[in-house]
């Protein structure tokens, strides 16, 4: 609508450089450095990079993906980071049902395109995320006329609750931990923002998906994939449920 113009071309600006910032935070995280506090430096002479040069998409195609002052490449990764988070605001806004609902759309796949990012990087899932992930899901909630007001809640319950069941009774039975608190923390959110019943097909979603990647993983390697075998399975929870909230 044309009332929304303003707020949509807004939302496609903000994610490109939502996604840059998911990006760096994902990429200093295995090293434990700050997104926040520490400037951004080129990993190769190290020089701090410059307003200019941190313009979303549109400094990577000019600096042709390399650092102004050594030509050290740029991960393409943080380009393609860009790309992604501008996306997802657009289909937020193609299937926003009012303007508060675009908002808190974009703001839920952002925070699970990050959580994608920083569970595939270090195999965490930081609490700010997931944290802002459980209101963003608790305001979709809300603002849904569909849905009660407690519904929120209740999902969130019930999508952490069957999380930390599972992980205590595998912890029980096999002697070792099988899924981590964050995929817990990430499971309530998800379930805040798309209510119990999306539940069991963004968890069948997400553990079909992380088997046919191992499986062809492994193909790949010659190997058959290992029982005891790490998987970021978060990053395939977090894509089930953006894929979930898009299309059903």
């Amino acid at each position: 609508m044309p009332a929304t113009a303003p707020l949509a071309f807004f939302l496609i600006l903000s994610g490109a450089a939502v996604g840059s910032f998911m990006a760096a935070w994902a990429d200093r995280l295995p090293r434990g450095d700050s997104v926040v506090s520490e400037p951004s430096r080129c990993r190769g002479c190290g020089t701090r990079i410059s307003w200019r040069d941190k313009m979303p998409i549109l400094s990577w195609l000019i600096l042709g993906g390399k650092c102004r002052t050594c030509e050290t490449a740029i991960p393409k990764r943080l380009f393609y980071a860009e790309i992604s988070g501008a996306s997802l605001a657009i289909a937020a806004i193609w299937g926003a049902q009012s303007p508060l609902h675009m908002v808190l759309g974009a703001l839920f796949l952002w925070l699970l395109l990050g959580l994608v990012m920083c569970d595939l990087a270090a195999f965490r899932l930081p609490n700010a995320l997931t944290g802002l992930l459980f209101v963003t899901g608790l305001g979709l909630a809300w603002e849904n006329p569909f849905r009660a007001p407690l519904d929120g809640l209740i999902g969130a319950a019930a999508g952490a609750g069957a999380f930390l069941l599972i992980r205590v009774v595998y912890q029980k039975l096999r002697g070792r931990e099988g899924l981590g608190l964050g995929d817990v923390k990430l499971m309530g959110g998800i379930g805040a923002a798309l209510g119990v019943t999306a539940l069991p097909v963004v968890a069948l979603i997400a553990a079909m998906a992380a088997m046919l990647v191992a499986i062809l993983v492994g193909w790949r390697k010659g190997e058959r994939p290992g029982s005891t075998e790490e998987i970021p399975f978060g990053a395939y929870l977090a894509g089930a449920a953006g894929l979930w909230f898009l299309i059903g």
